[in-house]
């Protein structure tokens, strides 16, 4: 999925409440340098935040998250979607993103999951739950006798940790929410996601430097 890898390093995952929060939310993250952002399919308004943003803020690359199902695919893609992202990679799962024509990210925790993804065609995938399945550990491991595949590790990423996944050879991006907090979407407080945002542009050559929150 290199256009994704391509557009950021940090693919903020954004669950939305409000609805009138989507657009709001895509244009401060683009104007902090981060245009790309993935909507996950949480709540209610969540397809409804999707079909905003794509017709709104046509700058930002939309994508639905937690896709869990195939209809969930098919709903998203009509919304709009221009990737989508699941947490695991189940036989039907990977048939039904892969008919949507969309770029995706199939979830996966294990090497056998990383080979079943590889099986189905595709080289990127996410890695979740990321910390609590090995993190930079597992993914160092792995990359010797899997060398094709490329991750978005997604699930504990923060901007302390971050760096650290994108040192890696076979980490194309990472996925966080930390760019785009609960209070600070309930408060409306735009200059502080784009501000998140911004701190964000140079963390893939910060190597191993620590950001602050």
């Amino acid at each position: 999925m290199d256009a994704l890898a391509d557009r950021a390093p940090v693919v903020p995952v954004v669950v939305v409440d409000d609805v009138a929060h989507a657009v709001p939310v895509a244009r401060a993250l683009a104007a902090g340098g981060v245009p790309v952002v993935e909507l996950t399919l949480r709540t209610p308004v969540a397809l409804d935040a999707i079909r905003a943003i794509a017709a709104e803020v046509p700058e930002v690359l939309v994508g639905a998250g937690t896709v869990t199902t195939p209809e969930q695919a098919e709903l998203a893609l009509a919304a709009g979607a221009q990737f989508l992202v699941s947490p695991g990679a189940t036989a039907s799962l990977l048939g039904a993103m892969g008919d949507t024509g969309l770029p995706y990210l199939a979830g996966t925790a294990t090497v056998s999951e990383v080979l079943a993804v590889l099986e189905s065609g595709r080289t990127e995938m996410k890695f979740f739950p990321a910390e609590a399945s090995g993190g930079t550990a597992f993914l160092s491991s792995v990359a010797s006798p899997v060398p094709a595949a490329r991750f978005c590790p997604t699930g504990g990423i923060t901007s302390r940790n971050a760096a650290a996944y994108l040192d890696l050879p076979n980490v194309a991006c990472v996925g966080g929410s930390w760019l785009t907090p609960k209070d600070a979407l309930a408060a409306a407080d735009w200059a502080r996601v784009t501000a998140l945002a911004a701190a964000t542009a140079d963390l893939r050559a910060a190597g191993q430097d620590q950001l602050s929150q």
